[in-house]
């Protein structure tokens, strides 16, 4: 079996992921949205909350699995068993920062790492962003999965 993971804060899940998400579901036989834990990092979702978003989002997907981890992303592959860890990359600095990563996990572990572009329509959308949004209480619903908007517009 393929399994990757594709690690993230994911807060919030984007129509970015989303797409990046669903283009690997063709690659490989499983993926683990997997939420990082930094405890040294205050979210602006509960991580709770963002796995029930993007559990949600995946509620017809068997192979599409929800998990989070407090450890280096390279371990938490290793403990699920993945063969790769999967990436996506908006610009070049982004391409540059990932490399890194994925050399030393590669050297540290032997998983390999795969990335896909950022489809062009989604080069300018970031979880950083929408948090900015967020804060000054402006629509969010484009830069969203629909079935995440459908979730917070319910309270």
């Amino acid at each position: 079996m393929k399994k990757a993971i594709f690690p993230g804060s994911f807060d919030p899940f984007t129509i970015g992921h989303e797409s990046i998400v669903n283009r690997a579901l063709n690659l490989v036989d499983e993926i683990i949205i997997a939420i990082g834990i930094n405890s040294k990092k205050k979210g602006y979702f509960p991580v709770e909350k963002r796995v029930e978003f993007i559990q949600h989002v995946y509620k017809n997907e068997s192979k599409i699995k929800v998990a989070t981890y407090d450890s280096l992303t390279v371990d938490f592959a290793q403990k699920v068993n993945a063969k790769f860890i999967l990436r996506g990359i908006r610009t070049v600095s982004d391409f540059e920062y990932e490399k890194d990563i994925a050399d030393i996990n590669r050297k540290l572990t032997g998983i390999d790492t795969f990335i896909l572009f950022a489809e062009p329509t989604y080069t300018h959308v970031s979880s950083s962003l929408i948090r900015e949004l967020l804060y000054y209480k402006k629509d969010i619903s484009d830069f969203i999965p629909t079935e995440i908007n459908l979730l917070l517009n319910e309270k």
